[in-house]
């Protein structure tokens, strides 16, 4: 997002009511200090959330900051099976594990000086921090997590810190919990105006590709995710396999790693000899790349976009190709039914149904007509629900109860 953008870039795709509210509502906490806190800068839908409402909540005249959490390799390895956790695998909480985990948030607190109005704590890593600092001010914990089946023991040990905030934020109501402290769902959202979502004209659309080597000589698949095991990419393989047999097409998978995220690389190892060993290589095509602007460019090129995953607390991904008309094929878990109404903006299968994903997938490359009327449904559903204005809204709105 260019540091320069302000809200009112947003009345001609929001209109002007939106933006006069959240001004009009902006205008209470114009003295307050309100700080974030997550464990990456980039990599991720968390990342690519502040990255825009930071600056948007200052622009409107609220001092919002941002820190990120420090941790060694061995940490983020902890961290990263307890994400894995809270989405349902097992774990083996260790008790060195769990002092690497709390260590590496205690030694954070030692530098990281808190005197703001307001902490809102993004996801499980910095989680503990609440426990280093004399609380004189709320503290919001904002997990962007799936905990709908969530590991017992990685539950209870979590718990005890998330007790101790005052307030607990999912994505779904499927997520809450059974806890003490308020609940309250706010959903992720896209920004319109960012290098991944801004239109872009088909020209350079076409160079850009064809820089990456993406060739367009037949009809694009695509999956755009970061290369984690709950994306599925495997599968994603073998609907490919499936579809190609019965279609001319192309598989793009797009995605790059996160610093959070130290099983990232595994796994994109493992994609590569996949497709290796696939009798339709030559049609695939594996990219490995933080790069939003080809993010923007293939998902306007694309006939259809996949977002098969096992687990998943939101998908932005899926709110950003229907807001390029690009209709999505997509698991029905999580937060993407909140996005998908199955035959008006996209379809909808069990992540383990990969003859009904590629029947969806031959249908809709088969039908112009269909791709169309399912594309406008899909940017205005969009629009109406999951664009970045409407969720600084319900900020605004749950920062009112603590200001």
């Amino acid at each position: 997002m260019p540091n320069n953008l302000k809200l009112n870039d947003y009345k001609k795709i929001v209109g002007n009511d939106v933006i006069k509210e959240i001004k009009e509502k902006a205008k209470k906490f114009s003295k307050k200090h309100i700080l974030c806190v997550n464990s990456t800068y980039q990599g991720g839908g968390v990342a690519e959330l502040l990255n825009a409402v930071v600056i948007l909540f200052n622009n409107v005249g609220i001092d919002v900051g941002w820190r990120i959490l420090h941790g060694s390799p061995y940490f983020f390895n902890v961290t990263k099976k307890l994400h894995n956790a809270l989405q349902g695998d097992e774990i083996n909480l260790s008790e060195k594990k769990k002092k690497t985990y709390y260590e590496a948030n205690r030694r954070f607190s030692t530098f990281t000086h808190i005197n703001h109005d307001l902490v809102i704590i993004h996801d499980p890593q910095p989680l503990p921090l609440i426990d280093f600092y004399e609380k004189k001010q709320p503290w919001i914990w904002r997990c962007h997590i799936d905990l709908s089946a969530a590991n017992p023991k990685a539950w209870d040990y979590l718990e005890k810190f998330i007790k101790k905030y005052d307030h607990f934020v999912v994505s779904k109501e499927d997520y809450k919990k059974n806890i003490s402290i308020p609940q309250t769902v706010i959903h992720p959202a896209i920004d319109p105006l960012s290098e991944k979502n801004r239109p872009l004209p088909a020209k350079f659309i076409d160079k850009y590709l064809k820089k990456f080597g993406i060739r367009q000589d037949a009809p694009i698949i695509s999956q755009i995710s970061r290369f984690d095991k709950w994306k599925d990419p495997m599968g994603v393989i073998k609907i490919f396999e499936i579809v190609r047999k019965k279609a001319n097409c192309r598989l793009v998978l797009l995605g790059s790693l996160a610093t959070d995220d130290p099983e990232g690389h595994i796994i994109f190892k493992e994609i590569e000899q996949t497709v290796e060993n696939c009798k339709y290589k030559k049609d695939i095509k594996l990219i490995l790349v933080d790069d939003d602007i080809l993010v923007n460019c293939l998902q306007r090129a694309s006939a259809v976009v996949i977002q098969k995953s096992l687990k998943e607390g939101f998908a932005l991904t899926v709110s950003e190709a229907l807001y390029k008309e690009t209709p999505v094929v997509a698991s029905n878990i999580g937060g993407i039914p909140l996005q998908i109404i199955n035959g008006e903006n996209g379809f909808l299968h069990n992540p383990d149904d990969y003859e009904g994903f590629a029947d969806s997938i031959v249908r809709l490359l088969g039908d112009k007509k269909l791709r169309t009327n399912l594309g406008k449904h899909g940017k205005e559903y969009v629009k109406k629900n999951f664009l970045i204005t409407r969720l600084m809204l319900d900020w605004l709105d749950l920062f009112d109860e603590y200001l």
